[in-house]
């Protein structure tokens, strides 16, 4: 088997859940969580329709593991808006007894406040994610800067729908990386609606 996980499953603590008839816990992806949802030790994709909790559910998992909702590594957390779900309050992780020596929390969609709070940490920080500033970037080139360099073996990584930032062509890079990492034992957890991520 290629790679190992270190999430083995997840599912919900219903004791700490006050009513299962409210939000979040009335969305498709979070209801499938009544049973214990076992992840593929390598690769484990979210995939449906706008609405089925795909976000919520990984930005929950997310917090749980560690990471603030919006995005960052293990040495690099911000929030500008508290946007989190109670979610992760409820989540029951199943753990690998490894921990992970690093790992990262990728949304597509903060990405700008991520890059703002990269440069803001200093010239030297910045510059391990390209020559150039990650705001004189395009939305995809910032993106790769960032993901590449903290792809790293053993990680966690859990990506926010990544195809929202990247073209056909950097979706295939990061197809590349993914790929290397899951022969070296780095499990990916994402949330897609990408045809081309999927397949």
């Amino acid at each position: 088997m290629r790679g190992g996980g270190w999430i083995r499953a997840i599912g919900l603590d219903l004791d700490r859940v006050a009513a299962l008839d409210g939000y979040p816990y009335t969305i498709p992806a979070v209801q499938r969580l009544e049973d214990e949802f076992t992840l593929d030790p390598a690769v484990t994709f979210l995939v449906g329709a706008n609405g089925s909790g795909k976000s919520t559910l990984i930005e929950a998992l997310a917090v749980a593991v560690g990471f603030n909702d919006e995005s960052g590594s293990d040495s690099i957390t911000f929030q500008t808006r508290n946007s989190t779900s109670p979610l992760h309050e409820a989540l029951r992780v199943v753990r690998d007894v490894r921990r992970p020596p690093t790992g990262v929390f990728l949304r597509a969609e903060s990405l700008f406040n991520l890059a703002t709070k990269v440069e803001a940490l200093g010239p030297e920080v910045a510059q391990a994610y390209g020559e150039r500033g990650l705001h004189d970037q395009s939305h995809g080139e910032s993106f790769l800067s960032l993901a590449l360099p903290w792809f790293g073996p053993n990680g966690r990584y859990l990506l926010d729908e990544p195809e929202a930032a990247l073209s056909p062509q950097g979706c295939l890079a990061l197809l590349r990386r993914i790929d290397d990492l899951v022969d070296e034992g780095g499990p990916f957890i994402i949330a897609t609606h990408s045809p081309l991520l999927m397949a």
